[in-house]
């Protein structure tokens, strides 16, 4: 827990002792806050299988995204302070639901503590893959020290251009921190493994949300995902964004994404050699699969 006491846990570095209660831009202080412990069923199908991924959302978020379909939880605070006891406990309850693993949702903001949660419930008997599902945004410290307790990562990689990372997630610098802690978690688990009934256990997918009008902007992060790993990593083109919480500010991306301009990046993608990889369906673009943050399970 010393890293709390000057928190550098993401890029921003703060440097706020958290222990004294204090907050930094992730307004969180020691005490780890989730929002929803469910079964959930709207991931890579790898991932939630027919049984569902053990997803466990964290309160607060180390980005500001001004799209966020998440924001009651990332930016207005709604949560549940738990114990590092009580969330081991619910890792527990989750592999007893029947869950394919145990999916930490935005979690960067409370690493200390879930490794420490992690132990515990290893030690009562959990066995399940941890998948660390992030935006992205994470420092190399962090990543380091998480080396051993994660299965699967789970890394968004949201922009390749600062200037829509600034303005869009107020966080500089995106494309070269994202890609420096994805290329730490990749050496660190490797190549994806699967086990017989489809589900990884191992290695590493990163996700790609689609922004209305940034195609060319898509298009680099697949060359970048490409020349880097070739196809030693899964790709996740997410075609679901849905304008809420304040893009009505921003008219460029106040809308949905162009359909045709998503199967445009799947053909590019397909034609640079991506090979492994998950598209979605038309549909997704619903603010009915934006889960409800009702404390259940916490």
């Amino acid at each position: 827990m010393d890293s709390l006491k000057n928190c550098k846990l993401c890029p921003r570095e703060c440097g706020i002792n958290r222990l004294d209660g204090k907050k930094g831009f992730c307004l969180s202080s020691d005490k780890v806050k989730i929002a929803r412990v469910s079964l959930h069923s709207w991931e890579e199908p790898c991932i939630s299988g027919t049984k569902g991924s053990g997803t466990v959302f964290f309160s607060n978020c180390t980005l500001r995204c001004v799209f966020c379909q998440n924001h009651k939880i990332s930016s207005e605070g709604v949560g549940k302070e738990v114990s590092i006891e009580r969330l081991s406990e619910i890792f527990l309850e989750q592999q007893a639901r029947g869950a394919n693993n145990i999916n930490l949702v935005t979690p960067t903001h409370y690493v200390p503590q879930i490794i420490e949660a992690i132990k515990l419930a290893k030690k009562n008997g959990l066995t399940l893959p941890i998948l660390y599902n992030s935006n992205g945004y994470v420092s190399l410290e962090t990543i380091k020290l998480l080396d051993g307790y994660i299965d699967v990562y789970l890394p968004d990689l949201k922009y390749f251009d600062d200037k829509y990372a600034v303005k869009y997630s107020k966080a500089p610098n995106y494309f070269k921190v994202a890609t420096n802690a994805i290329d730490t978690m990749f050496r660190q688990v490797g190549k994806p493994i699967f086990n017989e009934e489809g589900l990884i256990t191992k290695g590493v997918i990163i996700r790609h949300l689609m922004l209305p009008g940034l195609l060319f902007d898509s298009k680099k992060i697949m060359d970048y995902i490409y020349n880097t790993f070739n196809n030693s990593v899964y790709v996740s083109i997410m075609n679901q964004y849905t304008p809420t919480f304040n893009a009505e500010k921003y008219p460029e991306i106040n809308k949905p994404l162009n359909p045709k301009h998503y199967d445009a990046l799947i053909d590019y993608s397909l034609s640079i050699g991506i090979e492994n990889g998950f598209i979605q369906d038309t549909g997704t673009n619903s603010k009915s699969f934006i889960p409800e943050f009702d404390l259940r399970n916490c």
